[in-house]
């Protein structure tokens, strides 16, 4: 009596159980395929496992197969396969079919159809093609007994799926054949899990293998070689030369925040700007470079995110630095904010990504998801244009200071270093835009453009960390680049204010009448022409006897101040009596200076360097220059004809 009752319990059990959940019922199937496992059912619901063991379907006596899934799902794709993808459903002839859909509510609707019961068959088996990867050579330290793996998006980037498992081969070898419809595959090799997975030559995470089905026949031989393991990488690889050569960038930066505030100059304020940029560039550079490390990149992937926030920010702060440097302005009067707003909308685009769940994201990120994609190029290709137009906005700023500065001053400016900063970026640019040449060719053209634009990535960030280099050599041999002058007024071609006029302390020339002062306020008074010829011969007259030019800070203000004129009364004169501006003007009186005392017997002894210094030149590099351009021959051909 008491096992008559357990077993009608059991039953009542079990009916009510059933009832509580999905059954799935496939009433006729084509034979099944020795080399599989059974029949299975993977979708959405297992993250298309194709091999779940809780969802292999159970044959019944009559020859259907059962399973039963959780009664919570309403909503579902699915197919039926044989415990791989390898074997999965297909239609009548082999070929591929779209998933199943399961939609409880349709169903509930549909007159006669139990919602809780699905009936079907299955059609055939997919004819899928294969991809035969022979892995000819792996790493010297790789585990005699480890067990190799291959994993990719037809595995759902399982790295330990035992269906995917490599075989050694007779000749030493590991092969495995995967089969897929897909016409493009990406993969990589692991021992088994993520912390095992391939590197690169130094150690490092490297981008997803691809292989193309038009570029490959049914199982032909994929040969692939191993070149190193992330886990398993000695010291000096790990930390390879490139890491190194941008670590020590990062940390010049850092230093260069202490050394540049202590230069005391006019210009301390635009280099305090200066050392904000280089304080932003060195950690996002650093974060970069920490973000590669393995144990990094999977305990904290979404710090790959933020070295691309220097995108829209070094640009402006690169222009702001020299608007102060060069002019004194802060930042424009209005509408200041707006630089800044392209680097406000990226962090709002990327804001999703910081938020979201840290499996999720890896997940994307190793399986180059489209939206990832979308968001690196889109944002990449408007970080682009950005920053050409602001280099070719402090190009056309650092042209006005040089053209503004040759009518006011006699010596040169130390901007060299702007311009070397400034063909660096060119250099970052060019290449910029060649990665997305190759992104567009891609489109046209099937290969690896991943791995490509990586290592174009790469050499954009080396080429920019050369700038710290380059401020960090500049600041400790030449600190006084960092001294300019006191900067220019407000305004590229703001007319300077007149000097007052004092009594000149050298003994006057020949008084010529000079028109009323204007006040500052009003427009200066023009110099007719037929005043111009006894102004000029004033001006020769007084350079010659007085050779005022032999001062290396010799102003057009304090030269007009001599010559009891106004500041644009002289330079009138200048560049329309001697058709040259105030800087060559005097640069030519100097050349022609350095030639008479190189005849000299008093300067005999005196090096050529030496004579420039002595009629006014401030450096070698402005003696040289100077000297071509009024000669057209350096200074040490020009004497070496005249010795002949």
């Amino acid at each position: 009596m008491k096992i008559f009752f357990n077993t009608v319990l059991f039953w009542v059990l079990a009916a009510l159980t059933s009832q509580a959940q999905i059954r799935v019922e496939v009433t006729h199937t084509p034979p099944l395929t020795p080399a599989g496992k059974g029949l299975y059912i993977a979708g959405e619901f297992n993250n298309w496992d194709p091999g779940d063991a809780r969802y292999k379907l159970q044959k019944q006596p009559n020859g259907s197969f059962v399973v039963n899934l959780p009664d919570s799902l309403m909503h579902f794709e699915y197919k039926f396969t044989q415990g791989s993808w390898a074997l999965g459903e297909g239609d009548s002839r082999g070929g591929k079919i779209a998933n199943r859909v399961y939609d409880r509510a349709r169903l509930s609707n549909t007159p006669g159809v139990d919602p809780k019961r699905i009936r079907t068959t299955i059609a055939g088996w997919e004819q899928q093609l294969g991809y035969r990867f022979v892995v000819t050579d792996v790493p010297t330290n790789t585990p005699h007994d480890a067990q190799l793996f291959i994993t990719g998006n037809f595995t759902n980037w399982n790295p330990g799926n035992p269906d995917y498992r490599l075989q050694k081969q007779p000749d030493g070898t590991y092969a495995v054949t995967v089969y897929s419809n897909a016409d493009r595959l990406e993969y990589k090799f692991t021992r088994g899990n993520w912390n095992s997975v391939e590197g690169r030559e130094v150690g490092k995470a490297r981008p997803n293998r691809v292989v193309y089905r038009k570029d490959i026949a049914n199982e032909q031989p994929i040969d692939v070689r191993i070149i190193s393991w992330e886990d398993l990488t000695g010291t000096f690889n790990f930390y390879s030369i490139y890491d190194l050569l941008m670590l020590f960038s990062c940390f010049q930066g850092l230093l260069l925040l202490v050394a540049i505030p202590t230069i005391q100059n006019y210009n301390w304020q635009a280099n305090r700007r200066l050392v904000l940029l280089l304080g932003i560039t060195s950690v996002l550079m650093g974060v970069r470079v920490i973000s590669g490390f393995r144990d990094v990149a999977q305990s904290y992937t979404k710090l790959l995110l933020v070295p691309d926030f220097i995108w829209f920010t070094y640009a402006p702060l690169f222009y702001f630095y020299i608007r102060k440097l060069l002019f004194n302005q802060d930042r424009p009067a209005r509408g200041w904010q707006y630089h800044y707003l392209p680097a406000i909308i990226q962090l709002l685009a990327y804001l999703p990504y910081f938020l979201m769940e840290s499996k999720v994201f890896q997940l994307k990120v190793v399986n180059q998801s489209w939206d990832l994609q979308a968001l690196f190029l889109g944002f990449g290709f408007l970080a682009l244009l950005f920053n050409l137009r602001y280099w070719l906005m402090c190009r056309k700023l650092i042209r006005a200071y040089k053209e503004q500065y040759q009518t006011s001053y006699s010596y040169e400016q130390n901007l060299q270093y702007l311009a070397s900063v400034l063909n660096i970026q060119a250099i970052c640019l060019t290449l910029w835009a060649f990665m997305y040449v190759i992104v567009g060719f891609s489109r046209v053209v099937d290969f690896d453009v991943l791995s490509i634009a990586e290592r174009n990535v790469d050499a954009i960030w080396l080429v920019f960390s050369t700038i710290t280099y380059f401020l960090g050599y500049v600041a400790i041999h030449q600190p006084e680049i960092f001294k300019l002058p006191e900067p220019l007024p407000i305004g590229l071609f703001e007319q300077a204010e007149p000097l007052p006029v004092v009594p000149a302390p050298v003994q006057p020339v020949a008084e010529i009448p000079e028109k009323p002062a204007s006040t500052p306020l009003a427009p200066p008074e023009p110099v007719p022409d037929e005043d111009i010829q006894p102004l000029k011969e004033q001006v020769e007259a007084y350079m010659k006897r007085h050779k005022p030019y032999t001062n290396p800070n010799l102003t057009i203000h304090e030269l007009a101040t001599k010559l009891k004129l106004q500041p644009h009364v002289l330079s009138r004169v200048i560049n329309d009596g001697f058709e040259k501006n105030f800087f060559d003007f005097i640069n030519y009186y100097r050349v022609e200076e350095l030639k008479k005392r190189m005849d000299d017997p008093r300067f005999r002894n005196y090096t050529l360097l030496s004579l420039a210094f002595e009629v006014g030149f401030n450096s070698k590099t402005a003696f040289n220059r100077a000297f071509k351009k009024l000669t057209q021959q350096t200074p040490s051909e020009y004497f070496n004809y005249v010795r002949e």
